[in-house]
């Protein structure tokens, strides 16, 4: 009989995919998501890479009532990854009570009714966002984190630390906090991919937006970082390799008898690519030139980060494996597909 995985925000880009390799592994994935970040799309796709209607609830991770009744109504979830908050920097800094609200809160309800209905295998999708401009690189899971930049960046801060304090108060939970970097590419079958509402937040969908002529050009903020081309650095790793470090990850809590744990994952490639690099790798990949320019800094760009990723590799027995060439060209063809969208 396949484990049910309650994946919250399973409509969203890394949900989707992650959910896409549950069902591969052989857990019955459960999808609930309010499409304040996503939409109905990559359920759409999903299905036709799975061959399954995949179960989906709609609905808010705040609305405890629908929570229970989810856990009521499946009866058997083995374990929770959840995805679920909004995260973007811009509309955290407009609306710091609401994404309080909706990141910790919801947070914080979901821990409460896992605990009512018997579930403690928790898989917490966190960010390099906590780390800032670290002193050091590349940054370890000991690495301390800096003082966020954004209402964002600090719920998840905060989200850490109720989970590693509710742990620590003896409460059953198993937690595994994937600290992850920067997400590219898309499903192979360019079934899915990232589908961002209105002027994309990411640099992958803005940029191949610039390439189809969705947007006039791609802006590369700033040029003039202690960096070897100027431009910022970043951990680029791809949606499927960070997928299966979900998987990897919820593998792990299962296998581990211990009653409470707390354990912190860097997901990344290890190795810094800049922007400039980027680009050039994506005009390689596909044949297409980029329409670019180089525009003034942006306030709170951190200048260069990357991971140290010996832990996930030792521990969850995963190791990122697709490189940027792939990512992009991948990343392209779903563009393609979306067409000037």
């Amino acid at each position: 009989m396949r484990q049910k995985i309650l994946v919250t925000g399973g409509a969203g880009y890394i949900g989707a995919h992650t959910a896409s390799v549950l069902d591969k592994e052989g857990y019955e994935p459960v999808l609930l998501d309010n499409f304040s970040n996503s939409d109905r799309t990559l359920l759409s796709g999903l299905r036709k890479i799975t061959g399954k209607q995949i179960t989906f609830h709609e609905g808010d991770c705040n609305d405890r009532s629908l929570l229970h009744s989810i856990f009521q109504k499946e009866g058997d979830i083995a374990a929770v990854i959840h995805f679920a908050a909004r995260r973007y920097v811009g509309e955290s800094v407009e609306k710091p009570l609401y994404y309080y609200r909706n990141n910790v809160g919801s947070t914080i309800t979901l821990l409460e009714v896992m605990l009512e209905h018997g579930v403690s295998d928790f898989v917490f999708s966190s960010s390099c966002t906590v780390y800032g401009q670290p002193d050091e690189l590349p940054v370890t899971e000991d690495t301390p984190r800096k003082p966020a930049e954004s209402p964002y960046g600090n719920t998840k801060k905060i989200c850490e630390d109720i989970i590693q304090d509710t742990v620590l108060s003896g409460q059953p939970i198993k937690a595994a906090i994937l600290r992850y970097f920067n997400p590219i590419g898309t499903h192979p079958s360019h079934l899915m991919g990232e589908v961002p509402h209105g002027v994309p937040n990411n640099l992958i969908p803005f940029l191949t937006q610039a390439a189809v002529g969705v947007r006039p050009e791609l802006v590369v903020f700033g040029d003039d970082y202690d960096t070897p081309d100027g431009s910022c650095i970043r951990d680029y790793i791809d949606i499927m390799d960070l997928a299966e470090a979900h998987v990897q990850a919820l593998k792990f809590l299962r296998s581990t008898e211990a009653n409470s744990l707390f354990e912190i994952f860097n997901l990344g490639i290890g190795e810094g690519k800049s922007v400039l690099e980027l680009i050039k790798t994506f005009e390689k990949a596909t044949g297409v030139s980029l329409n670019y320019k180089i525009g003034p800094r942006r306030p709170g760009d951190v200048e260069k980060v990357y991971a140290n990723v010996d832990k996930a590799s030792e521990v969850l027995l995963w190791k990122a494996t697709r490189d940027m060439s792939e990512s992009l060209y991948n990343a392209w063809q779903w563009q393609l597909r979306l067409g000037k969208h």
